[in-house]
């Protein structure tokens, strides 16, 4: 087996990149912010489905990160992730010292899927990902990327990026990957000490049976308020929202479900640690 190839530098990248290229490879890409878990590693086996050769990277972005969020306490281990990336089967690691020069000024706004459920909370938040993925596809070109469906409106806010810029990358959502009681693997789910875990493992509970309650015919509001209850009732600090979107256009949905295509949407605190997570509805 070929050895990783683990760089920093955007022009050994760019020079492995343009060798595979030349012999006929596919590229597909992970784009990752380390502290890496079972979840990213399901990436890598997706991506390994649609291409000959897979590149992931390792950069905490800093432009998605407002004030008082956790940019500097973010877990950090490389060594760990690379050993596992390989494991995986991943030919390429790329953890760039910085993704920013200092005079950059270029920003990015994303529209439609973009707006509302988390910009209501993180206003900052698309700009930084839509900034970051489009400097990352540029540096890497890839043929395809793998999102994880866990961050679903980042995943449909990309796919919006994709297309109204023409980048010819193809976007693949993976499904969610859960520990034993239903909590999405999440980087962050290490913060929680063993109180916090126990409440956290109560989101998904009542987030599927508002789903189902939905999909059997309840009035969208009265099933959403209902579960925004039994998360604070569960022990959460906060919840942010509880809401059902098209599953397409995000847009927000109301009254009896139908057979409108649909995704129920849930970020909600829990003992310091926000939590987002989503299901399909019926």
């Amino acid at each position: 087996m070929t050895p990783i190839v683990i760089t920093k530098s955007e022009a050994k990248l760019r020079g492995q990149i343009w060798e595979w290229r030349g012999s006929g490879e596919t590229i597909a890409f992970v784009p990752t912010m380390g502290a890496l878990h079972a979840g990213h590693i399901s990436l890598i086996a997706k991506a390994k489905k649609y291409a000959t050769k897979i590149v992931a990277s390792i950069y905490v972005n800093e432009t998605q990160f407002a004030k008082g969020e956790d940019l500097d306490t973010y877990p950090r281990d490389h060594a760990k992730d690379c050993a596992m990336l390989e494991a995986a089967g991943c030919d390429l690691v790329y953890i760039p010292r910085t993704m920013y020069g200092s005079h950059h000024s270029t920003t990015i706004s994303v529209g439609g899927p973009a707006l509302g459920l988390e910009t209501n909370h993180r206003a900052h938040f698309f700009g930084g990902v839509a900034l970051i993925v489009t400097k990352l596809f540029n540096r890497v070109q890839p043929d395809i990327a793998i999102f994880g469906e866990k961050d679903y409106q980042q995943l449909l806010t990309i796919r919006r990026l994709s297309a109204d810029l023409d980048m010819p990358v193809r976007i693949i959502g993976a499904p969610i990957l859960r520990e034993a009681d239903g909590l999405a693997m999440s980087s962050r789910n290490r913060y929680f000490d063993e109180i916090g875990r126990k409440i956290a493992g109560q989101l998904n509970i009542i987030m599927t049976q508002c789903a189902k309650d939905i999909a059997k015919g309840a009035d969208i509001k009265t099933a959403t308020t209902k579960a925004t209850h039994n998360i604070q009732k569960a022990g959460f600090d906060s919840v942010d929202y509880v809401a059902v979107a098209h599953a397409q256009s995000l847009d927000l949905l109301s009254g009896k479900l139908g057979n409108r295509p649909a995704r129920l949407l849930i970020a909600a605190h829990c003992k310091g640690v926000r939590l987002i997570d989503n299901c399909a509805i019926g």
